[in-house]
């Protein structure tokens, strides 16, 4: 009989994340998490689709996530239904839809789940992808924009990441947008021969997403537009320069930049990015802002919210280009040396895990020579070594892997010893 013989693969744009990097990514999860939780963030998680018009009313039909890069289909009921393309919307969707606003403000969220966009695979970016990522809502505090950058800045200064900027611009209040957005587009109507097709339409939709261009002739035009922070209202400046004054205070270094303007419609004031020199072009880490029109764009009361979305991948290549990874570590490897004597010893063994210890033990009659070997690449702390003698006398011989020492301690101390 005769089959397909073809390799099996993963489905382009996406892939499998292998033992060695996925140490290196629980790493990065583990910070992001001890690091939301000490600044009161609750972890909140969302279905995987929702409804499509949660992402075309909340992230905006100009953008690129909306137009070109949802994965969109029809249910067996005829209600069109999306892959989660990014965490606010959906977040804010859910905090709308069970009343949270009811609840002492601000409610403080962070998630951890994968994001799907098709998009063009590059180094660190993937069309399924992981973000972890915080929402602070219910505050309109400069301070609040102040803590939610310190707290994404933490994560990275934990983790070792080193060669990182802040960026840091304003998309100012509707107050500021009205008359700059009339400003902006006058200007662009100047030079309408220089702007492709789809730089028209983004024109007619939202101007402000041409600042985002990757055409070079577009690009070109923008360099010479108005920008938005020389326009601010006053209230919008006062906020602007609140945040960098407590940023200042924070001992945050950033870099003022008046054509950020991020992926979203959603975003207003406050918007940053952190970029790694480590990356080249695509350099982004993470990033995000306010959105203090979100919630009641999704059917909720009006209230102002600020957040971040950091993808796992970028963070994880960037560490790879410093040279960072994160070694295998188990607490002891048992090495029974005589077949006769494994399921006597099994209970010890299980013994050692209950009690919270990450232990391995051979499972193919290996030498004791070889299971040394096997303990270090492991990354054991401790070889825990059993033969006739040991068994025989009640013992087991405890080998220290960093200091290459060893005693013989009691089997049935163990535990004590070892979770020492």
């Amino acid at each position: 009989m005769s089959g397909d013989t073809r390799r099996a693969s993963a489905p382009k744009g996406t892939r499998d994340v292998l033992p060695a990097e996925s140490r290196l990514r629980q790493r990065v999860i583990d910070v992001a998490r001890d690091a939301l939780e000490r600044y009161a963030y609750q972890r909140i998680v969302t279905p995987t689709f929702e409804e499509t018009e949660v992402f075309v009313r909340g992230v905006g039909t100009s953008t690129d996530v909306v137009r070109k890069e949802m994965y969109t289909f029809q249910d067996q009921g005829g209600r069109s239904l999306s892959l989660r393309p990014e965490g606010t919307a959906p977040v804010v969707r859910a905090f709308v839809q069970h009343g949270m606003h009811k609840l002492p403000l601000p409610v403080k969220l962070w998630y951890l789940a994968p994001m799907f966009r098709y998009e063009a695979p590059q180094a660190g970016r993937y069309r399924e992808h992981w973000q972890f990522g915080a929402e602070a809502i219910g505050s309109s505090d400069p301070l609040l924009d102040a803590e939610v950058i310190a707290l994404l800045d933490g994560v990275y200064r934990r983790l070792g990441l080193t060669g990182l900027e802040l960026r840091l611009g304003s998309m100012g209040d509707p107050e500021s947008r009205g008359p700059y957005r009339a400003l902006l587009v006058e200007y662009l109507e100047r030079h309408l021969s220089e702007l492709d097709a789809d730089a028209q339409e983004r024109m007619r939709v939202n101007p402000l997403r041409l600042f985002d261009t990757k055409n070079p002739r577009v690009a070109a035009v923008m360099a010479d537009a108005p920008k938005l922070l020389d326009h601010l209202s006053p209230a919008a400046q006062v906020h602007r320069e609140q945040v960098l004054e407590a940023l200042g205070r924070l001992g945050i270094a950033y870099v003022e930049d008046a054509t950020l303007v991020r992926g979203f419609d959603y975003y207003t004031m406050t918007v940053f990015e952190f970029t790694s020199d480590a990356l080249g072009a695509q350099s982004a880490v993470g990033g995000g802002g306010r959105y203090d029109g979100l919630v009641e764009g999704l059917g909720g009361p009006p209230t102002p919210g600020i957040g971040f979305g950091a993808g796992i991948e970028r963070i994880v290549l960037a560490l790879e280009a410093q040279g960072v990874d994160a070694a295998p570590e188990i607490d002891c490897y048992l090495a029974v040396l005589d077949d006769a004597l494994r399921l006597p010893m099994l209970p010890v063994l299980e013994r050692l895990r209950a009690a919270g210890l990450r232990c391995e033990s051979d499972l193919r009659g290996r030498s004791l020579k070889t299971m040394m070997k096997h303990a270090a690449t492991l990354g054991a702390r401790y070889a825990v070594i059993v033969g006739d003698r040991e068994y025989a006398a009640g013992v087991a011989t405890v080998r220290d892997m960093e200091a290459h020492e060893q005693r013989e301690i009691p089997l049935g101390d163990l535990v004590e010893e070892l979770s020492r």
